[in-house]
């Protein structure tokens, strides 16, 4: 059954991959890299400080912030090492099949791009879903995200599967730490 599910996710990694078109190669370059969403990064810490004026509660909301970050981060690394899942790029019975535009050596299973975007995307989505109905449209970062891992050749489909759960998992329990522990925050405010 387990090779099976991969033969599904290795064919679908192909296919998707496959549809990719060389003028906008280097778009989607662009949208894999980290640096390229410094300023929403920037724009949900602002939310954070602009939205919440309390001392106490602005610490917790950012440990949150940073801990949706590294928690996943450190799972995600974890699960890489533990699992030692061969990047598409790495797996030679794949080269003459796929498209590569980034070549990264470690591990694939989970996507560290797609867990930690999801983590941070969900934790901002709790925070402020009273306040501002356009806040779910921040899952578009963690799509294109994720997507353009397929795009440049690294990711399998399930390793973006397992990294959205593990990121909305982890968000969902980070969440819920915040708002028991922080004093000054209640359901009225969150």
């Amino acid at each position: 059954m387990l090779d099976q599910i991969k033969q599904w996710d290795r064919e679908l990694f192909i296919y998707l991959n496959s549809l990719g078109v060389e003028q906008y190669d280097q778009f989607w370059i662009l949208v894999t890299q980290e640096e390229f969403w410094i300023p929403l990064y920037l724009f949900l810490l602002g939310l954070i400080l602009y939205n919440f004026k309390d001392a106490t509660s602005r610490k917790y909301l950012l440990l949150g912030y940073l801990g949706s970050f590294a928690v996943t981060f450190g799972i995600t690394r974890l699960i890489k090492f533990s699992v030692q899942r061969l990047r598409p790029n790495q797996v030679d019975s794949l080269k003459d099949l796929i498209r590569v535009l980034q070549e990264p050596t470690y591990f694939s299973f989970v996507s560290g791009h797609t867990s930690t975007s999801m983590a941070i995307t969900t934790y901002f989505v709790l925070l402020f879903r009273k306040r501002f109905s356009w806040i779910y449209f921040l899952y578009l970062w963690p799509f294109l995200f994720a997507s353009s891992r397929i795009y440049v050749g690294v990711h399998y489909p399930l390793d973006l599967l397992a990294g959205a759960i593990l990121g909305v998992s982890i968000a969902l329990l980070i969440y819920a730490f915040v708002k028991k522990n922080s004093p000054n925050l209640t359901n009225e405010n969150l």
